[in-house]
């Protein structure tokens, strides 16, 4: 197994879905490192050689922002947009959809699956 920019890369799976193990490489960026490398997009990593692999983590790092600086940078936006207090910082504070979702129904992902349809919330009373 190979060690790609910090993450393990499986080597049975064609090269252009393994790659997007990593954070920040998509389907088309990794394409786009495997056609600059020469590398065929559907071998596997276990099909290619260690000069060709080497190329390709030298590739992605000095190109790419990828895993922990990417995070890190992802985390100072949302960070700043909260500071300042955007209209986006302030739904990542309450944990809402910002990019103009409707939030009545379809917000189960950021939410939480919450399903409340019965009752009216209060506890039921006990008999003594």
């Amino acid at each position: 197994m190979s060690r790609i920019a910090g993450v393990t890369i499986t080597p049975k799976k064609q090269l252009t879905i393994a790659l997007t193990d990593i954070y920040g490489v998509g389907r088309s960026r990794a394409k786009e490192v495997l056609l600059s490398v020469g590398v065929n997009e559907r071998a596997c990593l276990e099909d290619i050689s260690e000069e060709q692999i080497h190329q390709i983590r030298e590739c992605i790092e000095k190109q790419f922002k990828v895993e922990g600086d990417l995070r890190r940078e992802v985390l100072g936006n949302i960070k700043r947009l909260k500071e300042i207090g955007s209209y986006r910082g302030t739904r990542h504070i309450k944990h809402l959809p910002l990019r103009g979702q409707k939030t009545k129904t379809n917000t189960r992902t950021v939410r939480g699956n919450r399903r409340q349809t019965m009752g009216s919330g209060r506890r039921a009373l006990t008999k003594t």
